[in-house]
């Protein structure tokens, strides 16, 4: 953990969090509304469980863009790559949200959901050849995201 500069890490996490906190004015006012009479599957967490486990993901991919963003020297183009696939993920993350919650639709979300993986997993690459806690940071993420993706398509198929 030496030469992480803390001031760009606590600011990578501050916007990892303020990513999720604005996707939640979007989650919010669907989850007691139109989420609440949709049919889910047996497996399908409590609603309480949702944003303890975003904010301690969104907490860990800040920490590991910091990580990063610390090693970025001028043309430095294997970190400034990495940085741009995590921005990408970062909103790819978000526009999930706006598809799922805001425009209710499952299917569009599910298959924004899949590119969504894809993403993080280039990212957890990408982060990997600049330090090995930085991408071990994200699995559970990718973790995290893994499931939702079962969810997702699990939601929208019983749903169709």
């Amino acid at each position: 953990m030496k030469n992480i500069n803390w001031t760009k890490t606590v600011i990578a996490v501050v916007a990892c969090l303020s990513v999720g906190y604005l996707s939640s004015f979007i989650t919010r006012s669907a989850i007691t509304n139109w989420y609440s009479t949709l049919e889910k599957p047996f497996f399908n967490p409590p609603n309480w469980l949702f944003a303890p486990v975003w904010s301690s993901l969104y907490i860990l991919m800040g920490i590991a863009l910091g990580i990063v963003w610390s090693k970025y020297q001028k043309n430095n183009a294997e970190v400034k790559n990495a940085l741009q696939v995590f921005v990408f993920q970062l909103l790819l993350n978000a526009l999930w949200s706006l598809l799922f919650f805001g425009l209710k639709n499952p299917l569009l979300a599910f298959i924004e959901i899949i590119l969504l993986w894809l993403v993080i997993y280039e990212a957890i690459k990408s982060f990997r050849k600049i330090d090995g806690l930085a991408s071990k940071l994200l699995i559970p993420y990718l973790a995290w995201v893994s499931f939702a993706t079962i969810l997702n398509g699990s939601i929208w198929y019983l749903n169709r």
